[in-house]
């Protein structure tokens, strides 16, 4: 990995028999990888778990993107639970947000995350990629019916990137001893 490349957790936050997380967690860091600035590393809670391998790859990364569903107007427990385990692995890093759901697309979701991510001092991005009515926004391939996904995705890769890079300046330039 160079100094440039991004390190991109892609976390599933979805535990649930029959989820449809995977194929837009997939979709997602397709996208992703398709820039040569950043590193994947998909994060399925279901393999996991939620303890310190989790912490881990969270701590190795200089990026985070949640892909969450909504459920009862809010994100998975499980995702909740893993957060908790987070300790100081979030503080000063960018997240990014793919929610799918029914009408809302999975925003209750993402709004009810974000609360929780500023405790955890990470940087919770404005811009979101979202699915309303999720199962029938793909194809049999596993990719979005609608372009404006991938116009989303870039837009939310591009602030990850900045946010990620300019985070990390300043996180080395703090535990060099250098005032920020």
């Amino acid at each position: 990995m160079t100094e440039k490349t991004v390190q991109l957790a892609v976390v599933i936050g979805s535990v649930r028999t029959g989820r449809f997380g995977p194929v837009v967690a997939a979709w997602f860091a397709e996208r992703a990888r398709r820039r040569p600035e950043l590193s994947v590393d998909v994060v399925d809670l279901r393999d996991t778990g939620l303890d310190a391998g989790f912490a881990e790859r969270i701590g190795a990364a200089d990026a985070v993107v949640i892909v969450t569903p909504e459920y009862n107007h809010s994100f998975p427990g499980p995702l909740k639970t893993a957060l908790d385990a987070v300790g100081g692995e979030l503080r000063d890093k960018p997240v990014g947000f793919v929610a799918y759901g029914g009408l809302s697309g999975g925003l209750r979701a993402v709004e009810q995350l974000r609360p929780v991510l500023a405790e955890l001092h990470a940087v919770g991005l404005r811009d979101t990629v979202s699915f309303h009515g999720a199962s029938g926004a793909f194809d049999a391939t596993g990719h979005p019916r609608e372009e404006v996904a991938d116009a989303a995705a870039t837009v939310v890769l591009d602030a990850l990137v900045w946010w990620a890079r300019t985070l990390r300046r300043a996180r080395d330039e703090q535990a060099a001893g250098s005032p920020t």
